[in-house]
């Protein structure tokens, strides 16, 4: 029987939670936008990585040539973005594992969320600064 057919309001019988969406914008929501974004981020720099270390065998000055290209500031923040997406993708692959094997990961997901950003800020705040003064300080020599 369907609500209709019972004389019950169509309304009392559906749920109160927005349509197309299960999270609402919660930690779990985040986590796994974030989870698919830095491992796609990851696979294209590894995609790029295999493909400019394989010209080393077509031609060592091409190689070089394109080496050289990597050695400046710009592509400095990007390694401290591409450190950032790993760090995050491989806290949280750890949180997910203990989601799935752990028996009480499901209960403690939401900390465990907030314990990968610490994680991840304190990883970044240790790696970053000093990165930064190495890309920034080879400028001037």
């Amino acid at each position: 029987m369907t609500a209709s057919t019972t004389g019950t309001p169509l309304g009392a019988t559906t749920s109160k939670r927005p349509a197309g969406t299960l999270y609402r914008g919660r930690e779990g929501m985040w986590s796994w936008v974030l989870h698919r974004i830095t491992g796609v981020a990851i696979f294209f720099f590894l995609l790029v990585h295999i493909l400019d270390t394989a010209l080393v065998r077509v031609s060592p000055e091409a190689y070089n040539a394109v080496i050289g290209t990597y050695k400046n500031p710009i592509m400095g923040i990007g390694e401290v973005f591409l450190v950032a997406a790993i760090a995050y993708h491989a806290f949280n692959g750890l949180r997910i594992i203990l989601i799935d094997f752990w028996s009480k990961g499901t209960k403690f997901q939401r900390p465990m969320f907030w314990i990968v950003i610490g994680l991840w800020a304190v990883t970044m705040l240790g790696f970053a600064p000093r990165h930064l003064i190495n890309v920034f300080s080879e400028m001037g020599h």
